[in-house]
């Protein structure tokens, strides 16, 4: 028995996705297409008769006649996967729009003797609620009338009743595909005569239902949501929400992570059979399970974003928070769906470059993982800690000034990459050409399956860790080969490190660290920061012989400001001065120092160029940066 294709095809909050999880119940994988970086979700399900059937969850479309990129993707893929079969998913409060499709897919598979199609089958998602509004859909005359079998998806077994029609109703052959040849315009046309003959509103009570349909609860709730002031005032209540939980929930967690994966660490070391000083016993310890620590320490995070844009997409919402923001971003080049990953990088860059998925042009969608650096991460918070404790001491009220102007820096940093970026773009044609448009189809209002919206969630970080794992690992190995060899024997940690290669490379680039106030200490410190940024105080620790007196957090961090406070350059004046750290600042707020980030550069923009260019560039403006910020203070007598 072979294997069945079969696609889903739909556009986006049709239930296109919850229709797959219930056919498949999430038994799925996600799979990149070929020459793109977007991904299509595959599901199994067995059958006796037919064998395996293979489900393809497509990027949601509006029209099969391509213009946007998951447009062609979706296209592309109806010619190249060689379907069974094609499910079309219909929204049935949205029929005058969503029948198009159908209609579509309908000329696209209609076989050579122009008989009826066998190969679509039309699934018919939201009935319920068209129901609840007093309406009625005759599914025999709307299936004669799209010569297409019509199966609602709502109802006990209606998951059986559709698989059994997808099985019936395959081609015995995978079908050729032909290109529609009537315009998106007239299948419109034909999709609300359609919908004009099978849909009745009995006359009796219209009025009292169409006052508690659901329609008329999301018009009413739309007054709010889409209000001129109140709209912005609840989207950034609801996105500041959802960022307050990334970091609030998930900070235990990462902690636990962390902690599980030291002590795994540490347990290795303290056995009886392991020799700690053995180069193998330090690799596991130091280099793979560190390293494996740091793909996944990222986890928690990610899982509760894509908890968070699941619910919010599902909801109904996300769609409207697009609409709301869109013609502020359109001023520096992005658009409404870069918002959620942009405000999703202040809590880590490499979650937020995976929502950028969510931005259909790839012109915008290139433009936010361009930008999404430059937002302030939590990996800074514990660098900006100890900067502004060196700066401020103990005073919070200055200090907490101090990082909010941080903060707002790193925006408006991103504002001016953007605007500078998306001229250069435009006129150069990068990323594309074309001018970017926002169409959205504004859904009822309804309220997610949490179940599905968890299990979704999983899925999609499953996806990161499987994506991004291996690559981080192999480079943290690496950064832990090079500041353990070549002496590896020696049992001091600050002459291995010296002696490193990493060291060493330190020592021959500190006439390049020397403009930016500091020397070969703080910028091994900087080249460690890759690594992850909040390496860079664990390595000034290392490097100053800070030791912890006691098990408080607060007594490290003393000492080490003690030691930063004390520290002498080669000329015998203070290494760290107020020129130097805020220099420091500007560096970490500007420059792309996460490995983490730059392999997910790499994977969501399927370029090596993009990627290589983002670090090149970030990193050489923040240096210029700071050394014009060092030196200009040097020149007006402020050290």
């Amino acid at each position: 028995m072979s294997t069945l294709n079969v696609l889903l095809i739909g556009s986006p909050n049709s239930g296109k996705t919850t229709l797959f999880n219930r056919l498949t119940g999430l038994r799925a994988k996600t799979v990149n297409y070929p020459g793109s970086t977007v991904d299509l979700t595959v599901g199994r399900w067995a059958n006796s008769q037919s064998g395996d059937v293979q489900l393809f969850d497509t990027p949601g479309v509006y029209s099969l006649n391509p213009r946007s990129p998951d447009e062609a993707i979706t296209v592309r893929a109806l010619e190249t996967k060689a379907p069974h079969a094609v499910v079309a998913v219909v929204d049935a409060t949205q029929l005058s729009r969503q029948l198009a499709i159908a209609l579509q897919l309908r000329e696209m598979f209609r076989s050579s003797d122009e008989r009826d199609v066998t190969a679509v089958v039309v699934a018919l998602t939201m009935l319920d609620l068209v129901q609840r509004e007093g309406d009625s859909i005759d599914l025999a005359k709307l299936s004669v009338e799209l010569g297409l079998k019509v199966i609602a998806t709502d109802g006990e077994g209606a998951v059986e009743k559709l698989r059994s029609a997808i099985e019936q109703e395959k081609a015995v052959e995978p079908r050729v595909v032909q290109k529609p040849q009537k315009s998106s315009v007239e299948h419109l046309r034909e999709a609300k005569r359609i919908k004009d003959l099978v849909t009745h509103s009995p006359k009796n009570d219209q009025r009292a239902q169409a006052l508690r349909g659901p329609r008329a609860v999301t018009r009413k709730i739309d007054r709010s949501v889409l209000h001129p002031f109140f709209g912005p005032l609840l989207f950034f209540a609801v996105m500041t929400t959802l960022f307050t939980l990334i970091y609030w929930l998930a900070q235990p967690l990462m902690e636990l992570v962390d902690s599980t994966f030291s002590a795994l660490a540490n347990g290795l070391m303290n056995q009886s059979w392991v020799d700690p000083d053995s180069l193998l016993a330090r690799l596991v310890s130091d280099g793979l399970i560190t390293g494996a620590g740091a793909v996944l320490i990222f986890v928690p995070q990610i899982y509760i974003l894509f908890c968070g844009l699941v619910f919010l997409e599902d909801s109904g919402y996300l769609a409207r928070a697009a609409t709301i923001v869109d013609r502020p971003l359109k001023a520096i080049g992005l658009g409404g769906r870069s918002f959620v990953p942009l405000l999703s990088g202040f809590a880590c860059a490499v979650p937020a470059m995976m929502a950028a998925r969510t931005v259909n042009s790839r012109r915008e969608r290139m433009l936010t993982l361009f930008v999404l650096p430059l937002m302030s991460c939590s990996a800074r918070l514990p660098v900006y800690a100890l900067l502004l404790g060196f700066v401020f001491g103990a005073n919070a009220l200055q200090a907490g000034f101090g990082l909010a102007a941080l903060y707002v820096g790193s925006i408006l940093a991103g504002v001016i990459a953007a605007s500078l970026i998306s001229r250069l773009a435009e006129k150069r044609g990068f990323f594309g050409a074309e001018k970017s448009f926002l169409m959205l189809e504004l859904p009822l209002y309804r309220m997610p399956n949490l179940i599905l919206v968890l299990k979704q969630a999983l899925l999609r970080t499953n996806s990161y860790v499987k994506r991004t794992g291996p690559v981080i690992l192999v480079l943290s190995v690496l950064i832990w080969a090079g500041t353990t060899f070549p002496n590896y024997r020696e049992q001091d940690a600050t002459v291995r490190l010296e002696q490193s290669f990493a060291g060493r490379a330190g020592q021959v680039l500190s006439p390049v660290f020397e403009p930016m106030g500091g020397d070969w200490r703080t910028g091994l410190g900087l080249i460690s920061a890759f690594a992850a940024r909040e390496v860079f105080v664990s390595t000034m620790a290392i490097i100053f012989h800070v030791t912890e007196t006691d098990e408080s957090e607060d007594s490290l961090q003393s000492g080490l400001l003690t030691q930063m406070r004390e520290a002498k350059a080669p000329s015998g004046a203070p290494l760290f001065t107020l020129a130097s750290t805020l220099g420091l600042m500007l560096f970490f707020m500007i420059a792309l120092q996460c490995l983490a980030t730059f392999a997910v550069a790499l994977r969501e923009s399927g370029s090596m160029k993009f990627a290589v260019t983002q670090l090149l560039l970030f990193n050489l403006v923040a240096y210029v940066l700071t050394v014009a910020l060092v030196q200009g203070l040097r020149f007006m007598g402020i050290n």
